[in-house]
């Protein structure tokens, strides 16, 4: 996104959307027409490319782009490919945290545009569940960040402030499951 627009054309020499997998400069993957501006706005927009073939491990995509008064930004986009037909969560945690009214839980995952069954469980440090968040989700990318809570246990009350774990777990349709812990804590 840019605020003056994103050029997207390739008329002017040097100013397309372009990507660089791995610092092979020589492998140049110019992205134009894979840019899809958002409905009525100039503005923003998303680039859906495939790359197919990658070797399993740790890649690497420096992207380029340029607004319509010749200015250009970068990003570097960092990867991992891996042939696994299991599930695989990362970077999960809740923001806020700590938090007092709301937190909202996130995580990243390798099943992009499945239907995803997503299970929180969380307990008090004495072990104890208090409270079960149970939500099906669909995500476009690889990332979830829809799933919040009021910091209430299963009977809608207030719970009390301190340090909470919890267990989230994804399974998807295909069968493909990870599971991973955090913990949060709450304050009042």
């Amino acid at each position: 996104s840019d605020d003056n627009g994103i050029n997207y054309t390739g008329n002017s020499i040097g100013h397309d959307i372009t990507a660089v997998l791995d610092g092979n400069a020589q492998n140049l993957y110019v992205l134009n027409n894979f840019f899809e501006a958002t409905v009525d706005d100039y503005r923003s927009g998303t680039v859906k490319f495939p790359l197919n073939n990658l070797t399993e491990g740790k890649h690497t995509l420096q992207i380029k782009a340029w607004d319509i008064s010749n200015n250009s930004a970068e990003a570097v986009l960092n990867f991992v490919v891996t042939q696994s037909n299991s599930g695989q969560l990362a970077h999960i945690y809740n923001y806020p945290n700590p938090f007092t009214t709301h937190t909202q839980f996130m995580f990243e995952h390798n099943m992009p545009n499945q239907n995803l069954d997503v299970s929180i469980r969380i307990y008090s440090v004495s072990g104890k569940m208090v409270k079960s968040i149970h939500t099906f989700i669909n995500t476009e990318g690889t990332r979830s960040d829809s799933i919040e809570w009021d910091g209430r246990d299963e009977y809608g009350d207030k719970l009390a402030k301190g340090v909470y774990l919890y267990k989230l777990s994804v399974k998807s349709a295909t069968g493909k499951s990870d599971s991973g812990y955090q913990k949060l804590i709450l304050l009042n």
